[in-house]
Protein backbone atom coordinates (compact mmCIF):
# COMPACT_ATOMS: atom_id res chain seq x y z
CA UNK A 1 0.00 0.00 0.00
CA UNK A 2 0.94 3.16 -1.05
CA UNK A 3 2.45 6.09 1.84
CA UNK A 4 0.94 9.83 1.98
CA UNK A 5 3.98 11.94 1.01
CA UNK A 6 5.45 15.27 1.96
CA UNK A 7 7.75 17.15 -0.33
CA UNK A 8 9.52 20.24 0.69
CA UNK A 9 12.39 22.32 -0.63
CA UNK A 10 15.22 22.16 1.56
CA UNK A 11 19.11 23.78 1.21
CA UNK A 12 21.80 21.55 1.00
CA UNK A 13 25.35 22.84 2.92
CA UNK A 14 28.17 21.78 0.36
CA UNK A 15 32.13 22.92 0.38
CA UNK A 16 31.25 24.98 -2.53
CA UNK A 17 27.93 26.52 -1.39
CA UNK A 18 24.41 25.74 -1.08
CA UNK A 19 22.59 23.20 -3.15
CA UNK A 20 18.60 23.64 -3.23
CA UNK A 21 16.94 20.38 -3.44
CA UNK A 22 13.57 18.83 -3.48
CA UNK A 23 12.95 16.26 -0.51
CA UNK A 24 10.24 13.65 -0.31
CA UNK A 25 8.73 11.29 2.39
CA UNK A 26 5.92 9.84 3.60
CA UNK A 27 3.77 11.60 5.79
CA UNK A 28 4.44 9.66 9.26
CA UNK A 29 6.55 9.45 11.87
CA UNK A 30 8.49 6.91 10.52
CA UNK A 31 12.58 6.26 9.75
CA UNK A 32 12.51 5.19 6.37
CA UNK A 33 15.50 4.21 4.46
CA UNK A 34 17.72 7.30 2.48
CA UNK A 35 17.48 7.22 -1.58
CA UNK A 36 19.34 10.06 -3.57
CA UNK A 37 17.72 11.02 -7.00
CA UNK A 38 20.18 12.33 -9.18
CA UNK A 39 18.22 14.77 -12.13
CA UNK A 40 18.96 14.31 -15.56
CA UNK A 41 20.43 17.40 -17.47
CA UNK A 42 17.19 19.71 -17.83
CA UNK A 43 17.15 19.61 -13.92
CA UNK A 44 14.99 19.44 -11.09
CA UNK A 45 11.86 20.48 -12.10
CA UNK A 46 7.98 19.74 -11.09
CA UNK A 47 8.24 15.96 -13.20
CA UNK A 48 11.12 15.16 -11.26
CA UNK A 49 9.35 16.03 -8.13
CA UNK A 50 6.27 13.42 -9.40
CA UNK A 51 8.99 11.09 -9.43
CA UNK A 52 10.41 11.40 -5.68
CA UNK A 53 7.13 11.80 -4.41
CA UNK A 54 6.08 8.28 -6.13
CA UNK A 55 9.50 6.93 -4.79
CA UNK A 56 8.68 8.40 -1.33
CA UNK A 57 5.57 6.53 -1.49
CA UNK A 58 7.05 3.17 -1.75
CA UNK A 59 8.61 4.35 1.75
CA UNK A 60 11.35 5.58 1.02
CA UNK A 61 12.89 9.57 1.90
CA UNK A 62 14.12 11.22 -1.25
CA UNK A 63 16.39 13.88 -1.94
CA UNK A 64 16.83 15.47 -5.94
CA UNK A 65 19.60 17.93 -5.11
CA UNK A 66 19.97 20.60 -8.24
CA UNK A 67 23.88 19.36 -8.94
CA UNK A 68 23.88 22.58 -11.47
CA UNK A 69 23.20 24.95 -8.30
CA UNK A 70 26.90 26.70 -8.63
CA UNK A 71 25.38 27.85 -11.84
CA UNK A 72 21.92 29.29 -10.21
CA UNK A 73 19.20 27.45 -8.31
CA UNK A 74 16.25 25.57 -10.17
CA UNK A 75 15.46 25.80 -13.17
CA UNK A 76 18.60 26.93 -13.97
CA UNK A 77 17.08 28.04 -17.19
CA UNK A 78 13.69 28.64 -18.41
CA UNK A 79 11.76 25.14 -19.68
CA UNK A 80 8.88 24.71 -21.09
CA UNK A 81 5.92 22.34 -19.94
CA UNK A 82 7.05 20.27 -22.65
CA UNK A 83 10.02 19.48 -24.40
CA UNK A 84 9.49 18.74 -27.54
CA UNK A 85 12.53 17.36 -29.92
CA UNK A 86 12.95 20.52 -32.18
CA UNK A 87 13.74 22.41 -28.75
CA UNK A 88 15.82 19.91 -27.39
CA UNK A 89 19.67 21.46 -29.43
CA UNK A 90 18.81 25.03 -28.07
CA UNK A 91 18.01 23.92 -24.11
CA UNK A 92 20.99 22.09 -24.09
CA UNK A 93 23.25 25.02 -25.50
CA UNK A 94 21.66 26.83 -22.60
CA UNK A 95 22.06 24.50 -20.46
CA UNK A 96 25.95 23.90 -21.50
CA UNK A 97 27.40 26.88 -18.75
CA UNK A 98 25.46 25.38 -16.14
CA UNK A 99 27.11 21.64 -16.72
CA UNK A 100 30.43 23.09 -17.24
CA UNK A 101 30.61 23.87 -13.19
CA UNK A 102 30.05 20.46 -12.36
CA UNK A 103 33.18 18.46 -12.86
CA UNK A 104 33.61 15.09 -11.67
CA UNK A 105 35.97 16.68 -8.48
CA UNK A 106 33.21 18.47 -7.66
CA UNK A 107 30.30 16.50 -8.18
CA UNK A 108 31.97 13.91 -5.49
CA UNK A 109 32.22 16.64 -3.36
CA UNK A 110 28.77 17.32 -3.34
CA UNK A 111 27.91 13.54 -2.90
CA UNK A 112 29.59 13.53 0.10
CA UNK A 113 27.40 16.79 0.99
CA UNK A 114 24.24 14.64 -0.05
CA UNK A 115 24.91 11.66 1.55
CA UNK A 116 25.94 13.42 4.96
CA UNK A 117 22.65 15.51 4.88
CA UNK A 118 20.60 12.28 4.49
CA UNK A 119 22.71 10.61 7.09
CA UNK A 120 21.60 13.46 9.42
CA UNK A 121 17.95 13.77 8.83
CA UNK A 122 15.41 12.94 11.11
CA UNK A 123 13.82 11.22 8.60
CA UNK A 124 16.21 8.53 7.24
CA UNK A 125 16.99 5.11 8.94
CA UNK A 126 20.94 4.42 9.51
CA UNK A 127 22.79 2.58 6.94
CA UNK A 128 23.83 3.27 3.73
CA UNK A 129 21.92 5.09 1.01
CA UNK A 130 19.83 4.18 -2.48
CA UNK A 131 20.73 5.95 -5.44
CA UNK A 132 18.97 6.36 -8.58
CA UNK A 133 20.20 8.40 -11.85
CA UNK A 134 19.07 10.04 -14.93
CA UNK A 135 20.59 10.52 -18.24
CA UNK A 136 23.93 12.32 -17.03
CA UNK A 137 22.80 11.55 -13.38
CA UNK A 138 23.05 7.45 -14.21
CA UNK A 139 26.99 8.45 -14.30
CA UNK A 140 26.63 10.74 -11.21
CA UNK A 141 25.35 7.67 -9.02
CA UNK A 142 28.02 5.29 -11.06
CA UNK A 143 30.68 7.83 -9.56
CA UNK A 144 29.51 8.11 -6.40
CA UNK A 145 29.00 4.08 -5.62
CA UNK A 146 32.85 4.26 -6.76
CA UNK A 147 33.70 7.02 -4.92
CA UNK A 148 31.53 6.29 -1.78
CA UNK A 149 31.37 2.41 -1.84
CA UNK A 150 30.84 2.41 2.38
CA UNK A 151 27.73 4.77 1.89
CA UNK A 152 26.04 2.94 -1.09
CA UNK A 153 23.78 -0.18 -0.86
CA UNK A 154 21.80 0.09 -3.91
CA UNK A 155 22.73 1.77 -7.35
CA UNK A 156 20.47 2.21 -10.36
CA UNK A 157 20.45 4.21 -13.52
CA UNK A 158 18.45 4.38 -16.52
CA UNK A 159 19.11 5.87 -20.10
CA UNK A 160 22.33 6.81 -19.01
CA UNK A 161 24.98 8.85 -20.77
CA UNK A 162 28.40 8.30 -21.28
CA UNK A 163 28.68 5.83 -18.73
CA UNK A 164 32.00 4.08 -20.16
CA UNK A 165 34.03 6.14 -22.86
CA UNK A 166 37.36 6.44 -23.41
CA UNK A 167 38.23 9.54 -21.46
CA UNK A 168 40.49 9.06 -18.12
CA UNK A 169 37.96 9.97 -15.81
CA UNK A 170 35.37 7.89 -17.15
CA UNK A 171 32.91 6.65 -14.30
CA UNK A 172 32.96 2.73 -15.30
CA UNK A 173 36.99 2.87 -14.45
CA UNK A 174 35.80 3.45 -10.37
CA UNK A 175 34.19 -0.36 -10.76
CA UNK A 176 37.49 -2.15 -8.80
CA UNK A 177 35.81 0.39 -6.05
CA UNK A 178 31.98 -0.29 -5.67
CA UNK A 179 30.68 -2.85 -3.53
CA UNK A 180 26.82 -1.90 -4.08
CA UNK A 181 24.64 -4.04 -5.78
CA UNK A 182 23.92 -2.08 -9.31
CA UNK A 183 21.15 -2.15 -11.91
CA UNK A 184 20.79 -0.33 -15.52
CA UNK A 185 18.06 0.04 -17.73
CA UNK A 186 19.63 0.79 -20.88
CA UNK A 187 17.64 2.72 -24.14
CA UNK A 188 18.70 0.58 -27.12
CA UNK A 189 17.41 3.71 -29.18
CA UNK A 190 20.47 5.91 -27.38
CA UNK A 191 23.28 7.87 -29.23
CA UNK A 192 24.63 8.72 -25.81
CA UNK A 193 25.61 5.27 -24.88
CA UNK A 194 26.10 3.26 -27.79
CA UNK A 195 26.25 -0.99 -27.97
CA UNK A 196 30.23 -0.75 -27.41
CA UNK A 197 30.04 1.38 -24.14
CA UNK A 198 27.28 -0.63 -22.22
CA UNK A 199 29.47 -3.98 -23.33
CA UNK A 200 32.44 -1.58 -21.85
CA UNK A 201 30.42 -1.16 -18.47
CA UNK A 202 29.24 -4.56 -18.59
CA UNK A 203 32.59 -6.38 -18.61
CA UNK A 204 34.31 -3.44 -16.09
CA UNK A 205 32.12 -4.46 -13.31
CA UNK A 206 31.79 -8.51 -13.89
CA UNK A 207 35.81 -8.04 -13.54
CA UNK A 208 35.99 -6.15 -10.43
CA UNK A 209 33.26 -8.81 -9.07
CA UNK A 210 30.66 -6.24 -8.59
CA UNK A 211 27.14 -7.45 -8.04
CA UNK A 212 24.76 -6.07 -11.08
CA UNK A 213 22.38 -6.16 -13.67
CA UNK A 214 22.34 -4.92 -17.20
CA UNK A 215 19.36 -4.59 -19.22
CA UNK A 216 18.45 -2.59 -22.87
CA UNK A 217 15.05 -1.99 -23.02
CA UNK A 218 13.89 -2.37 -26.86
CA UNK A 219 12.57 0.79 -28.58
CA UNK A 220 13.22 3.00 -26.15
CA UNK A 221 14.88 6.26 -26.18
CA UNK A 222 17.30 8.08 -24.40
CA UNK A 223 14.87 9.78 -21.55
CA UNK A 224 12.19 7.18 -21.92
CA UNK A 225 11.27 8.09 -18.11
CA UNK A 226 10.87 11.85 -18.50
CA UNK A 227 7.03 12.34 -19.33
CA UNK A 228 7.32 15.90 -20.00
CA UNK A 229 9.48 15.03 -22.87
CA UNK A 230 8.62 13.57 -26.43
CA UNK A 231 11.16 10.99 -25.35
CA UNK A 232 8.59 9.31 -22.84
CA UNK A 233 7.54 5.80 -23.14
CA UNK A 234 4.87 4.30 -20.20
CA UNK A 235 5.97 0.92 -20.88
CA UNK A 236 9.88 1.37 -20.47
CA UNK A 237 8.97 3.61 -17.58
CA UNK A 238 6.86 1.76 -15.69
CA UNK A 239 9.49 -1.52 -16.43
CA UNK A 240 11.90 0.96 -14.62
CA UNK A 241 9.71 1.56 -11.29
CA UNK A 242 9.87 -2.36 -11.05
CA UNK A 243 13.31 -2.89 -11.68
CA UNK A 244 13.97 0.21 -9.08
CA UNK A 245 12.08 -0.90 -6.44
CA UNK A 246 12.86 -4.85 -6.53
CA UNK A 247 16.40 -2.94 -6.41
CA UNK A 248 16.07 -1.02 -3.20
CA UNK A 249 13.49 -3.18 -1.19
CA UNK A 250 16.08 -5.65 -1.74
CA UNK A 251 19.23 -3.74 -0.15
CA UNK A 252 18.10 -0.92 1.92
Amino acid sequence: MSAAVHGSSVDIPTQDGTADAYLAHPDDSTLHPAVLLYMDAFGLRPHLKKMADRLASARYTVLVPNVFYRYGPAPVVDLPEFINPAERPEIFQSLRPAAETLTPEAAMRDAAAYLDWLAGSPLTTDGPAGITGYCMGAGLALRTAGTHPDRVAAVAGFHGAYLATDAPDSPHLLADRITAELYFGHADQDATLPPEQVDRLDKALTAAGVRHRTEVYTGAHHGFTQADTAMYSAEATERHWTALLDLLNRNL
